[in-house]
C-alpha cells in the first residue's frame, strides 16, 4: 500500500506568491500539489523552481493574467489532459494520471461576479452553465466510479449551511445561493464523489478555506466560506487517512485569500 499526500491551493498568482508556495512545500512536503489561479501562461510558469524542490513532474494549463491551473508532482505522471467548458478556452481544468494509478483532476470553477442573477450578470450565468456541464461530464464518467480518482480545487461554492459564517445572511450572496448549491450538489452526485473535508468535519461544525481581503482582521471576524474542496471516487472513501485546512497560511507574508487543504490517500 502506498500513501499519497496531496494538497490543493488557490494561490492567486503563483509568481507573486512563490515564497509561500515554497514554504508550504518545504514544511508539509506533499507528493502532489494542485494550484488554481496561477495567472501565468505555461511558458512563464516557474517550472524550474518547483523542479529544484523535487516536483519534477508537472501538468500546466496556464493563462495570461487570469485563471490557470497546475499539478506539481514528485510522482511520475504518465498522461495529462485538459477539459474546456461552455465553449470557452479559459484554463480552468487540468488532469494527471499518475503511474501509480491515481487520476487527479484540478478545477477552478468561475467565481460568478457579485450579482446572483444570470439575466443581469453574465459571469453568474457562466458559472451556472459551468456547473451544469460538470454534472454532464461526470455523468458520462460514471463507468469509472470504481477507479481511484480525486478531484480538487477552488470550486467557488460553499454548499452547506456551516460552510459559511452566516447561512441566513449569505443565501443571496454568490457562492452560497440555492441555485448554485443545487447545481453543485447535482455535479457531485453525478459521480458519487465523496467530500473529504466533511468526512472528517461533522456537518454541524463551521469550517472555511477562504477569507476575504476586505476583512482587515480576518481571524477576529472569521467571516469565511468553504470554497475549496477535495473529492474522491467512491472506492477511495475509506482510503483517506487524514485531512487538514491550514488556516495559519492566511497570515503568511503576502497571502492568498485561500488557504491550502491537505489529505492523504492510500492506494
Amino acid at each position: 500500500m502506498v500513501a499519497i499526500r496531496l494538497a490543493t491551493w488557490n494561490i492567486n498568482s503563483v509568481r507573486l506568491r512563490a515564497p509561500i508556495v515554497t514554504k508550504l512545500l518545504k514544511k508539509h512536503a506533499p507528493d502532489v500539489l494542485c494550484l488554481q489561479e496561477i495567472k501565468v501562461v505555461n511558458e512563464l510558469f516557474p517550472a524550474q523552481m518547483f523542479h529544484d524542490l523535487g516536483y519534477v513532474h508537472q501538468a500546466i494549463n496556464g493563462q495570461k493574467g487570469y485563471h490557470g491551473v497546475a499539478i506539481l508532482s514528485k510522482l511520475p505522471i504518465k498522461k495529462t489532459d485538459s477539459f474546456y467548458f461552455c465553449d470557452n478556452q479559459d484554463s480552468r481544468h487540468v488532469s494527471a494520471a499518475l503511474e501509480n494509478g491515481l487520476e487527479v483532476h484540478n478545477f477552478y470553477v468561475p467565481a460568478g461576479g457579485d450579482i446572483p442573477d444570470p439575466k443581469a450578470n453574465e459571469k453568474f450565468a457562466h458559472k451556472l452553465s459551468f456547473l451544469q456541464e460538470m454534472e454532464s461530464h461526470f455523468s458520462k464518467m460514471r463507468r469509472k466510479r470504481s477507479s481511484p480518482m480525486v478531484l480538487v480545487g477552488d470550486l467557488n461554492v460553499a454548499p452547506l449551511e456551516h460552510d459559511v459564517w452566516s447561512h441566513k445572511q449569505l443565501l443571496n450572496i454568490v457562492s452560497h445561493t440555492p441555485i448554485e448549491v443545487e447545481l453543485f450538489t447535482a455535479a457531485q452526485q453525478a459521480f458519487d464523489w465523496h467530500d473529504v473535508t466533511r468526512g472528517f468535519v461533522p456537518h454541524d461544525q463551521k469550517i472555511y478555506s477562504w477569507w476575504s481581503y476586505r476583512n482587515q482582521d480576518w481571524k477576529k471576524s472569521d467571516r469565511g466560506r468553504r470554497l475549496d474542496h477535495i473529492w474522491v471516487s467512491p472506492g477511495l472513501k475509506e482510503a483517506v487517512s487524514d485531512h487538514a485546512i491550514l488556516r495559519d497560511a492566511r497570515d503568511w507574508t503576502q497571502p492568498s485569500d485561500h488557504v491550502p487543504i491537505l489529505t492523504t490517500i492510500s492506494l
